[in-house]
């Protein structure tokens, strides 16, 4: 397997922090193809190296790095800035590749694309990333939903957070969708807490089978 597209149910369900236990754990490379909010946090490429990048590892370049904390297409038109799909391509990687969207798997990435449909161009399974707390399971259920109407490849879900046996529960069985992982909230955040939650992630090999 190439890699994996890790999305999410939402904004700030922990993306960023999958993606960095995914790059630990299966020594893989990083891009965020999308990027916004950087007018008020740092981008979310330059966590994933602080907490995960080992010796060999590589961050690449976001395609477009915008400034407002909003969806691309609403960031993009703030700033003038013209999203162009067809250039959001896979970059070159002798390893796995981590991929990270922006948000939700329907969040807007220009006037008539969404997350989903880059997922789709380009064609690597998704990881959907759920909170564990009440609302979980609409919003889960939507999102594989929405994935499986483009007839995508789902690796399975991450639930980050206090576990929760019966949303867990409920999650895999109406999702017809397995619960790779289960990541409890870690601080302070940092390279061994990454270190600690990565070895709960199945290898790359585990999920592909």
């Amino acid at each position: 397997m190439r890699g994996v597209f890790v999305t999410g149910t939402d904004t700030s369900v922990g993306k960023t922090v999958v993606s960095a236990c995914l790059v630990r754990a299966w020594d893989a490379d990083y891009w965020k193809p999308l990027q916004t909010g950087l007018a008020v946090e740092r981008a979310d490429a330059a966590t994933v190296a602080e907490l995960a990048v080992r010796q060999h590892g590589r961050i690449h370049e976001s395609v477009y790095a915008l400034q407002a904390p909003l969806s691309p297409h609403a960031a993009a038109a703030l700033e003038g800035v013209a999203i162009e799909f067809k250039r959001i391509r896979l970059p070159a990687s002798a390893r796995p590749l981590v991929v990270e969207g922006a948000g939700g798997v329907l969040v807007p990435i220009d006037g008539f694309r969404l997350m989903v449909d880059l997922i789709a161009a380009l064609d690597l399974p998704a990881l959907l990333v759920a909170r564990s707390t009440l609302g979980t399971i609409n919003h889960t259920l939507l999102s594989l939903e929405a994935l499986r109407a483009r007839a995508l490849t789902i690796l399975g879900v991450v639930m980050v957070g206090e576990p929760n046996r019966g949303n867990r529960e409920a999650i895999e069985r109406l999702g017809r969708v397995r619960v790779i992982a289960e990541l409890p909230f870690v601080a302070p955040l940092d390279f061994a807490a990454i270190d600690r939650l990565s070895a709960l992630i199945p290898a790359l090999e585990r999920l592909a089978a």
